[in-house]
């Protein structure tokens, strides 16, 4: 796995080895990234079931300004801490080593892209940006990627949210929200 553009183009990122976290995988990262994107003009990004982090490490390789990263497990945080530590931009990431719900107590400011990649997609999808909203942490032009089986069937709207784009590569759906 690497980086697939920008400041950090090319860059390796290491995984966890074993099925506690699932990596987005480069094809599907850079689809992502050409559907929102592909680069930003600053901004603030939330991954919040971060895994390796490659997700908000290419948020930031593309333009934005500051990542929040969440992750609980410890083995993923010390993964998260080595891939961040390779960008030699360290300053721009800041990582809770805490449960997602901890974070959403937390957090501060808002937020102009969300990343959610949850273990149970759909009950969690849900929930966590009804929270977000109720928290006051969407920027008005915040989007919201969701990475789910193609399976799930997400809500066309969620809180203060729509769906404005939907698209499945291989076994993987991704729907993006917008306000």
């Amino acid at each position: 796995m690497r980086v697939v553009a920008g400041k950090f183009g090319g860059r390796p990122l290491k995984t966890l080895e074993g099925k506690t976290t699932r990596p987005t995988t480069d094809k599907v990262k850079g689809a992502i990234y050409n559907m929102i994107g592909p680069f930003f003009d600053g901004g603030r990004v939330l991954d919040l079931y971060s895994g390796s982090g490659s997700l908000a490490i290419e948020a930031i390789s593309r333009g934005m300004d500051e990542a929040v990263l969440v992750e609980r497990d410890r083995r993923a945080q010390a993964i998260i801490q080595e891939n961040i530590k390779m960008t030699k931009s360290e300053r721009q990431f800041k990582l809770l080593k805490m449960e997602a719900n901890r974070a959403l107590d937390q957090l501060l400011g808002q937020f102009d892209l969300v990343l959610l990649d949850p273990p149970y997609a759909k009950e969690e999808i849900v929930k966590t940006i009804e929270m977000l909203d109720a928290r006051g942490l969407l920027s008005d032009h915040v989007m919201i990627v969701c990475e789910t089986d193609k399976s799930v069937d997400l809500p066309e709207e969620i809180a203060s949210v729509g769906i404005w784009k939907q698209k499945v590569y291989g076994i993987s759906k991704v729907t993006v929200y917008v306000k």
